[in-house]
């Protein structure tokens, strides 16, 4: 009986292999042209006649989730082969109605999949959280756990130079004076080495300062020649490979479900298109969403998983805390977003001390020590235009600290009841010319000529127009917009300026003054 029940499960299985990429592929196919013939009016009835088995399709291929049942009288719930899962949100003190909010809003935006963690039992989960989406920028945040498992074992040493490991790129090469910062100054994003790197954003290649301009470790600025040449210094220094460890030292003691090292890979300069831009590889990851949950329980726990360390306490304390000051409340650590209050991210207030994983796009790990929680957001990214900014995600975060009955998370971050006063008309033209707004990242200036302006600390890192029209301030820019023309709603509350996107929500605020 226990083989047919093999073979069974094994058709089964192969049966859903067949599904999905039958459904990858009558999608792939179809879709291009059911769309065209729509669009040019081909017809209702060819609308049903394509979409109704890509529908089928579609819905055979949902993954279907295993949650374990919670059992309520443990304390410091780890998940086992599954996660456990509440069986409803009030019996760990949430409301269903208002993580309803939550998903609905989640719906609006583009998040992929999106689990909430309560003391390591699933609160929710919708979207696919199954699926390797990739990882971009939190890649950082793992690679600094990998390191730390290596510092607590004596094989790295974050005191050791660039120089004395024999670091060095394309030309320019670095210089003797470069060459002085430290592994620690690298995974503090405090090197003071300004060379082109791999994976660099245009927003990040526009910031990036002069070479030679800050010496090693006294000025702060995200650098992706300090994450990838970490990733060259570990695999030299360690004599490993970055995917394999993070399998054998973190996936496996975690029984992360979904992680497979064959959907991770190097990326060097002939994949950018950037002969000879630097030698340090990116190196990219894939992981799901409820395996990112695991990575972040055990941050969570300071670096225990059960009766055993995966990485000492004393890692997870120092790489999480705030070695950079980099705005109001907010800080940098050993690739670990940080901060408190309203400076740990946008559109809400938290009161302890929490770090957030960061990627493009959209991807978050938040862990939040003072509540116990643990919330994972992505975003596919292999889908074009698919992101999230991170004000969306700073409203979604309100819904889910509202649903999980915390006070004193700030101002609901819509328009409609927004305290302060909204501006319009000729008020809107006189508030705004001849004016900045101060962040705690960077200054706008927008001056009476319609001129704009962003400002990092003393470099002008972008240029664009600023105008009203229909009482919205609208704003034009390469980095600011994307070149695109975005009109927002502006609120003035007392000395401070907030803006709304289109659909109300709380883009961000600054300080407002008059440029004198």
């Amino acid at each position: 009986m226990k083989k047919l029940d093999n073979k069974v499960t094994g058709v089964r299985w192969f049966s859903a292999k067949v599904a999905m990429r039958a459904c990858n592929l009558v999608f792939q196919k179809t879709k291009i042209n059911v769309f065209r013939s729509i669009n040019t009016g081909g017809g209702r009835g060819l609308y049903i006649l394509f979409l109704m088995p890509l529908l089928v399709l579609m819905v055979a291929c949902q993954t279907t989730h295993h949650w374990a049942p919670h059992d309520a009288a443990k304390q410091d719930t780890y998940p086992a082969k599954h996660w456990q899962k509440a069986q409803s949100p009030e019996q760990l003190g949430w409301s269903s109605e208002k993580l309803a909010a939550a998903r609905e809003y989640s719906k609006q935006i583009d998040t992929a999949a999106l689990m909430i963690v309560d003391n390591g039992v699933v609160v929710d989960a919708w979207g696919d959280i199954s699926k390797n989406f990739q990882c971009h920028s939190m890649r950082k945040s793992i690679i600094s756990a990998i390191i730390g498992a290596q510092v607590d074992q004596g094989n790295l040493d974050l005191s050791k130079t660039v120089e004395e490991l024999g670091i060095d790129d394309y030309p320019p090469a670095l210089t003797t004076e470069e060459k002085q910062a430290t592994v620690g100054d690298l995974i503090k994003a405090r090197s003071g080495i300004y060379h082109a790197a791999l994976g660099e954003s245009q927003g990040m290649k526009a910031m990036r300062p002069e070479r030679h301009s800050h010496r090693p470790g006294t000025f702060w600025y995200y650098n992706n020649w300090d994450f990838n040449a970490l990733g060259t210094i570990f695999e030299q220094e360690t004599n490993t490979k970055i995917f394999e460890e993070f399998d054998s030292r973190f996936a496996k003691p975690l029984q992360m479900e979904d992680f497979k090292i064959d959907n991770c890979r190097y990326l060097t300069a002939d994949n950018y298109g950037e002969f000879l831009t630097s030698m340090h590889r990116y190196y990219l990851f894939r992981v799901s969403a409820r395996d990112l949950a695991r990575f972040g329980l055990l941050f969570l726990r300071e670096g225990r998983w059960r009766d055993r360390h995966i990485v000492s306490s004393a890692w997870v304390s120092e790489s999480t805390a705030s070695h950079s000051n980099i705005g109001r409340d907010k800080g940098y650590g050993y690739m670990w977003w940080t901060g408190t209050k309203e400076g740990l991210f946008p559109g809400v207030n938290v009161k302890g001390h929490s770090y957030y994983a960061s990627g493009w796009g959209g991807q978050k790990i938040f862990v939040l020590p003072y509540r116990n929680l643990v919330i994972v957001h992505r975003v596919n990214t292999d889908w074009k235009g698919k992101m999230v900014p991170e004000y969306q995600i700073g409203r979604l975060l309100w819904h889910i600290l509202d649903a999980a009955g915390e006070s004193d998370i700030g101002e609901k971050p819509i328009l409609d009841g927004a305290r302060g006063v909204r501006l319009n008309g000729n008020d809107l033209y006189r508030t705004v010319a001849d004016s900045e707004i101060k962040t705690g990242q960077f200054t706008a200036k927008f001056l009476q000529d319609n001129r704009l302006e962003l400002w990092v600390k003393d470099k002008r890192i972008d240029a664009g127009k600023w105008w009203v029209k229909k009482d919205k301030c609208w704003l034009k820019a390469k980095i600011l917009t994307g070149g695109r023309k975005v009109g927002l709603d502006l609120v003035l509350d007392g000395d401070t300026i907030k803006w709304y996107d289109p659909e109300g929500t709380l883009g961000g605020k600054g300080d407002y003054s008059r440029i004198n």
